[in-house]
């Protein structure tokens, strides 16, 4: 249609017809009809005719271009395709409901360590013999704790100060099932408190032993224990440092590295396995400072422990069993305060005032030990004995060897006490 047009057009431009000029002035009339009327003839021409020859350029410049659109309709029509191509397609959310019932399958991976892991979590208590509970009769608990089966013929991993051979005292073991036992202690290292205890039972399940080699600082761990006598309690966290060493901490007389963990556990988790997501017990719970802040043994030493107590039972190795019937022993568990632990558990513990800069901090008192009844208390700080500064637990055991009375600074709660404790021989 456009072809003709401007065929049409161009004629009109040639030939100058009247006739032709009229029909497009006819077909225009309304859009110029209020066009300047002039006074003379010639003016009115000279209008008519520049009005004329606007209308027809328009005409030829339009119909050129619908022309060319026409000719090259489909090039465009490419272009413009290929042009929608690169710019991306967005597309509404579409509505729908979240499926959460499957949650509990995909992410409660805690739930399935503790599956594989507690059937095989004791909780391990000593009865004294000599006092006896005045309601039933029975002989009363002064100490509790956890452990762990290593061997399905009942041996039980656990840690030295929970069954320290105290005289007139018994092993009892609870298992996962509530069956109540009476355990033996075969070996003991004091050195690394660690010891072993066996049960007359059979077929037990048993705890996988990982690797504290390999374990990385912010690795979730599980906890699993006995705190305040409640069995298989569990509790998580990561872990803060994989090889806090013993001086750090005052162990002097204890030259391992600890992995630090802020697990919650309390002092009945002590002997319990620390668990990775494995299964796989990489440590031995040992000591508790503050909330956050718990370490426990490495399981590399336990396995060295635990070779070594398997060659002395095979007669192929030396006694690893200690005999600490010559010890001295007054009942508590401590840590001795570094200057860096010292100002981190100021900060944490309310009560511990800032002009201590020495001293062990009472971590456990067992019920009915010499320093029960002398007065100790957990959270105490020992910071002289028999007038000597306490600068690390050493200070202590060497006191233990010679003095038959410890006369105790302690500083508990913001006040200073003078306490006495007579030390017994086990």
């Amino acid at each position: 249609m456009a072809a003709p047009l401007s065929r049409f057009s161009w004629n009109v431009l040639r030939q100058n017809q009247f006739q032709y000029k009229q029909v497009l002035i006819f077909s225009c009339a309304d859009r110029f009809s209020r066009c300047r009327r002039f006074s003379t003839e010639q003016v009115k021409r000279q209008t008519f005719d520049k009005t004329i020859r606007n209308v027809l350029t328009y005409s030829i410049i339009f119909s050129g271009f619908g022309y060319i659109l026409y000719k090259w309709k489909d090039d465009i029509c490419n272009r413009f395709n290929n042009l929608m191509n690169f710019i991306p397609t967005v597309h509404a959310k579409s509505m729908h409901v979240l499926d959460i019932n499957h949650n509990r399958d995909k992410y409660n991976f805690i739930a399935d360590v503790v599956e594989i892991s507690a059937p095989s979590v004791v909780y391990i208590e000593i009865k004294d013999n000599k006092r006896l509970d005045y309601f039933t009769g029975k002989p009363i608990t002064t100490s509790n704790g956890s452990g762990f089966i290593v061997q399905s013929d009942g041996l039980i991993l656990t840690s030295a100060h929970v069954v320290v051979n105290r005289a007139n005292t018994t092993v009892k073991v609870r298992l996962h099932d509530g069956n109540m036992y009476t355990g033996i202690v075969e070996d003991v290292d004091m050195h690394s408190d660690l010891a072993t205890v066996r049960i007359n039972k059979t077929n037990l399940p048993v705890m996988k032993l990982g690797s504290s080699s390999t374990i990385r600082p912010g690795e979730f761990v599980v906890a699993i224990g006995s705190p305040l006598a409640l069995s298989n309690t569990i509790t998580s966290g990561v872990i803060s440092s994989v090889n806090r060493q013993s001086e750090e901490l005052g162990l002097y007389n204890k030259q391992m590295g600890y992995i630090q963990t802020d697990a919650a556990v309390t002092f009945g988790n002590s002997g319990g396995p620390l668990v990775n997501l494995n299964g796989e017990a990489i440590g031995i719970s040992a000591m508790k400072v503050s909330a956050g802040i718990s370490f426990a043994i490495p399981i590399d030493y336990a396995k060295e422990f635990l070779k070594k107590a398997e060659l002395r039972r095979k007669g192929k190795g030396t006694q690893t069993a200690v005999d600490i019937s010559k010890n001295r022993y007054i009942g508590i568990t401590m840590l001795s305060l570094t200057p860096n632990l010292l100002s981190e558990l100021q900060h944490i513990i309310e009560g511990i005032p800032h002009s201590i800069r020495h001293g062990v901090l009472v971590c456990k008192v067992i019920v009915g030990t010499p320093a029960h009844l002398g007065g100790l208390q957990v959270g105490d700080i020992i910071t002289h004995v028999n007038g000597e500064e306490v600068t690390s637990a050493f200070n202590i055991y060497k006191a233990l060897e010679t003095a038959k009375i410890l006369k105790l600074t302690v500083v508990r709660r913001m006040q200073v006490l003078n306490l006495k404790v007579e030390p017994e021989d086990v």
